[in-house]
């Protein structure tokens, strides 16, 4: 029977379907987002300011001193050891010498005895700070600075812009040149700022020389 009471019998093929087609393309639109599986609360996904810039690298207290990036420490050489050393002991014999004079003069052997183990210890103790100093001295070349860090009893780290700087300068005294290294002076306006690096072979100086000189020449012009 037909419940229509006279009307046209239903028929599911003959009605109407929602239109069907590829899903709509283009930007996700912004605004709260749901749950995990649409049945949750939404949840509000901040966008970044315009404009906004990185956060900074950020370091563990172990790596204040370390030179970033994935740099290492560039050493100098032994020889500033045997330079310093050497030094000391040119120091020594003279002043030596001298005390022994004077406390032998007035018959006191012993006093001149302990005036030569005060010598000798002081020259000695001038050469192990003197190699502790070389180890803890280390340079490393980045993209934009020269750092420079040492220090036996404090620590120090130096950056130096190569936008900064004036210019470089490379020393020699008469026991570096006989050792064969030299020191190499980055000079800034501001003389506190200024970076030194002895100890280095003549070679390796005259090649961070180079270096330095042309890092400066191209900030200045703007590369």
């Amino acid at each position: 029977m037909n419940p229509n009471h006279g009307g046209q019998p239903y028929d599911p093929a003959a009605q109407p379907q929602p239109p069907q087609g590829p899903a709509p393309q283009g930007p996700a639109p912004q605004g709260p987002v749901q749950g995990a599986g649409g049945q949750g609360p939404p949840v509000d996904v901040p966008n970044p300011p315009p404009g906004a810039v990185a956060a900074p690298p950020q370091y563990r207290p172990d790596e204040a001193f370390a030179p970033g990036g994935g740099l290492a420490w560039r050493p100098i050489s032994g020889r500033h050891t045997l330079q310093r050393a050497l030094t000391a002991v040119l120091w020594a014999i003279p002043v030596g010498a001298l005390g022994v004079f004077l406390l032998g003069r007035d018959g006191g052997l012993a006093p001149a005895a302990m005036w030569v183990s005060a010598v000798v210890l002081a020259a000695v103790v001038v050469g192990i700070v003197a190699e502790l100093d070389r180890r803890s001295f280390g340079y490393a070349e980045r993209a934009d600075d020269l750092i420079v860090t040492h220090g036996v009893f404090v620590k120090r780290l130096i950056v130096v812009p190569y936008g900064r700087m004036q210019f470089v300068d490379v020393t020699a005294g008469l026991l570096q040149r006989w050792t064969g290294i030299a020191t190499v002076r980055m000079h800034t306006a501001a003389a506190a700022t200024d970076a030194t690096v002895p100890g280095l072979p003549a070679a390796e100086a005259a090649l961070l020389r180079d270096r330095l000189a042309q890092k400066g020449e191209e900030r200045s012009m703007g590369l």
